[in-house]
């Protein structure tokens, strides 16, 4: 169909937003929610969306994952509203990804592609860039089937069985191939100087918290409150892709080292998690995650299955433990006031409870709660170790000394004219036990003993 005064050229800003509905699906989460998910990562890539639609799907066809109806409809619907790019919330073969742009005559790109696409616009630090690239070359290597159709069409020569494209296709793969050998040894010098740095934290004695979440749920908002880092914070799907880390004071005149992470999405791609180990390795070594939830949601609960999800696939990864997790219920300032009340109820009922950290309800915006959220995180962070105060004699004071700066952090300490040491040290509780004997005595007990 050419173009004519009433159907207008294709524009690659403009863009329409399918959602597959399948029967299975709609029980886990509303295809609605989903929809407006995707739209939101459209807009997030610089999209205009004109259209988005909710689809039924019966069956997925391996040819061009919908049927030809749907194709049909797809197509004089991208014509009349010169949509030129087709985003399609759902994971699409290489064949059905080509198959569908021959039939429509429009880029079609897939979940998994569009998310790659926004993490290369929103990269801005040499780790994202090679974090983002390595993930793009492992979803391209599965695409050079759509890439190079034009060339596996060529055939001859001089009687082989071959013609050029298939040489060139192999060619591609070998760059490919080659190219992501190279991004993995440029990431394991980061993972090693990752692992450097937390080790050197680790000698000082600041716990590493880091803060986990759905994307858009409030964190890069919450950490420059607690920060003051002024990353960016937006309105906006995946706002924040480069790590940062900050020291942040508590109330008791502590301190953590606070670091903000990629938000994680529903159906997160493999080639994502894998490349972005590097990253994600923060959140499996942390002493506490601080699981930033957006409460005002209408499928907060569904995002929290997955953030939880994904943070146990990356503990079963690294072979380790998953660290506590303390959340933060955010933006309650968005709720009415009757939902408002009852989430603060739900927050203390649960704080009344026995294993799992209590909720701490705030508003990352308008500052509510957050100093409620810094003591919650003094509490978990140190919640293993105990702050002592101790008198050694002068004959003892080197020795001991040597003793707790091995075990634990020394706060402050000073001598008197006599010679004996005075110090305050914060060591884990089982150990604190073994230096009671050099713990000051009562005023009135020390005095009576002089």
């Amino acid at each position: 169909m050419k173009p004519t005064a009433d159907t207008p050229l294709k524009d690659l800003n403009k863009a329409i937003v399918l959602r597959p509905l399948a029967s299975a699906e709609e029980s886990v989460r509303d295809g609605e929610a989903r929809l407006l998910e995707a739209v939101g990562l459209a807009q997030a890539l610089g999209l205009e969306v004109v259209s988005a639609e909710a689809a039924p799907l019966r069956q997925i066809s391996p040819r061009a994952y919908f049927g030809s109806g749907r194709v049909e409809r797809m197509k004089d619907q991208s014509e009349q509203l010169g949509a030129g790019v087709i985003v399609v919330d759902a994971a699409l073969s290489p064949v059905q990804q080509r198959n569908l742009e021959t039939d429509i005559g429009s880029k079609v790109i897939d979940r998994t592609g569009l998310i790659l696409e926004i993490f290369g616009l929103r990269a801005r630090t040499k780790e994202g860039k090679l974090q983002v690239e390595l993930a793009r070359q492992g979803y391209e290597r599965s695409r050079l089937v759509r890439t190079w159709t034009h060339l596996e069409r060529q055939r001859g020569g001089l009687g082989k069985t071959g013609g050029p494209g298939e040489t060139q296709i192999e060619l591609d793969r070998r760059i490919i191939a080659d190219r992501i050998i190279k991004l993995k040894k440029e990431l394991e010098d980061v993972r090693r100087t990752r692992g450097l740095q937390r080790r050197a934290r680790s000698r000082a004695g600041l716990p590493a918290v880091v803060l986990v979440g759905y994307t858009n749920a409030g964190k890069s908002t919450l950490f420059n409150r607690l920060t003051q880092a002024g990353v960016l914070a937006k309105d906006m799907l995946f706002a924040t892709l480069d790590p940062t880390a900050r020291q942040v004071k508590l109330p008791s005149g502590r301190a953590v080292i606070m670091s903000d992470t990629v938000g994680f999405i529903s159906d997160l791609p493999h080639e994502l998690v894998e490349s972005f180990r590097a990253t994600l390795e923060a959140v499996t070594e942390a002493d506490l995650l601080v699981h930033v939830r957006d409460i005002a949601h209408p499928q907060s609960e569904d995002q929290k299955a997955d953030v939880l999800a994904v943070l146990t696939q990356l503990a079963k990864d690294s072979g380790g433990k998953s660290p506590p997790i303390l959340e933060a219920w955010n933006k309650i300032d968005l709720l009415d006031e009757a939902t408002r009340i009852g989430r603060l109820r739900r927050a203390e009922a649960a704080g009344q409870g026995q294993g799992a950290l209590p909720p701490v309800a705030l508003s990352a915006e308008t500052g509510e709660g957050v100093d409620a959220l810094l003591a919650a995180i003094d509490r978990a962070a140190f919640s293993a170790t105990r702050v002592i105060a101790l008198t050694l004699p002068p004959d003892d004071a080197g020795r001991v000394r040597a003793q707790i700066a091995s075990l634990g952090k020394i706060l402050d300490e000073s001598t008197d004219e006599h010679g004996h040491h005075t110090l305050r040290a914060e060591l884990l509780i089982e150990d604190a036990a073994r230096f009671a004997p050099f713990e000051p005595l009562p005023e009135e007990m020390r005095l009576a003993a002089e």
